[in-house]
């Protein structure tokens, strides 16, 4: 039995529920023209990368050339590889293009040497390079982002997953309840090659897709990159698509808001959607206290859906462009700050058992004096550092 994804796989750009697919299209037939010699598509798996380069093909008679980035992974492999893809003809003396699928497979000690001669590949190419990765943001990624058409692919929303099954249904002859489809769209999370594997299995048998078999297929089931998770909570309007954005990242719920907190002004532009998505985040932090003080841990599911539904309804439309979500760095201030008193509270803590004062008031009252003792007066420095069994963290804190 053919796979339904080869067998309905798109082959024309417009088949393809992505935006950036006609752009794709443009710099491949614009490519002796363009600075750059490679796009990057990027987005999560199931969102038609690699799709798009076979159909762009078809439609322009061109060759493709795959190549996975996980089966060339050291200088020598992808000289000797991909090297010869991007130098020689192709059959037929046709035009070509050379896909590098799943380049951010590229990591370990095993792969050194591997980036850098890609990117001096893609710098002398005479063909257009299609790379694709799940998330190209890690730094070591930053050559091959600069000498790259940053092409971003978000995961499908469920509706248009929805009219591509239904059309497969169609073309099957499979029944279907269109509640049932609907949630099977749903529940892919925007993964359609997922969605469309689900569906044939579903359907074997000529079984009708009804909510009651969905039950049968279990939830799928897949970690996520928290910059995929804040694609669908920012690039969507739909509460439906974001609510579940972070079931699958492996993060805890403080973590998780701090990256929505820090992101959220740097993608919403408008003002009001800024304070609408701060008033959800706000929302957010009072349930999240709740928890803390009172250990009602039911409202978590209150926090999340108000971090992600709560915060992608807050804008009035989409924003167009894509940006590099980026860890917040009030984490790091917070532990400098931390150590900072930890510090403070270790000598305080050692002075009032010597001055058999309280911790409080060694710290309002003598250690001010014993700082400018530190800085002052190193002999009586060292004898008081002996006295008080100071390590050298704290002596070097009381002598900035």
């Amino acid at each position: 039995m053919i796979p339904w994804i080869k067998k309905y796989a798109p082959v024309k750009i417009c088949d393809i529920p992505q935006v950036n697919a006609v752009k794709l299209k443009k710099f491949v037939q614009g490519f002796k023209s363009e600075k750059k010699n490679a796009a990057l598509l990027y987005g999560p798996a199931g969102s038609c990368k690699s799709c798009v380069v076979y159909a762009l093909a078809k439609e322009l008679n061109l060759e493709v050339v795959e190549v996975n980035a996980s089966d060339v992974r050291n200088a020598d492999q992808i000289n000797e590889k991909l090297g010869n893809a991007l130098k020689q003809q192709s059959l037929f003396f046709r035009g070509k293009v050379v896909l590098v699928d799943e380049v951010d497979g590229i990591s370990g000690n095993q792969d050194r040497g591997g980036i850098p001669a890609l990117v001096k590949l893609l710098v002398k190419s005479a063909f257009p390079v299609v790379l694709t990765a799940n998330d190209p943001w890690n730094k070591k990624f930053n050559k091959i982002r600069s000498s790259s058409v940053m092409l971003e692919f978000a995961a499908p929303d469920h509706l248009a997953v929805y009219d591509i099954l239904k059309n497969i249904c169609e073309k099957e002859k499979v029944p279907f309840d269109e509640s049932a489809l609907k949630m099977l769209a749903r529940r892919s999370g925007g993964d359609l090659r997922g969605a469309i594997n689900d569906l044939q299995s579903l359907s074997q048998g000529n079984k009708k897709i009804t909510n009651d078999i969905l039950d049968s297929l279990g939830e799928r089931n897949k970690e996520e990159s928290i910059s995929q998770a804040l694609i669908k909570v920012f690039k969507s309007t739909d509460p439906a698509v974001a609510r579940g954005a972070f079931d699958s990242v492996n993060l805890n719920v403080d973590d998780v808001m701090f990256w929505v907190e820090y992101n959220c002004p740097r993608e919403y532009k408008n003002p009001q959607d800024i304070a609408r998505a701060f008033d959800a985040l706000s929302r957010a932090d009072v349930y999240r206290g709740r928890i803390r003080r009172r250990q009602h841990w039911r409202f978590l599911a209150y926090v999340f859906a108000l971090i992600s539904a709560g915060v992608a309804v807050a804008k009035d439309a989409k924003y167009a462009g894509a940006i590099k979500y980026m860890q917040t760095t009030r984490l790091l201030k917070m532990w400098q700050a931390k150590m900072k008193y930890g510090l403070r509270k270790s000598i305080a803590s050692k002075i009032a058992e010597k001055t058999h004062c309280s911790t409080k008031r060694a710290l309002d009252s003598t250690l001010p004096y014993l700082q400018q003792v530190f800085k002052n007066d190193s002999n009586t420095a060292l004898k008081l550092a002996f006295e008080l069994d100071l390590d050298e963290k704290e002596v070097e804190w009381l002598k900035k």
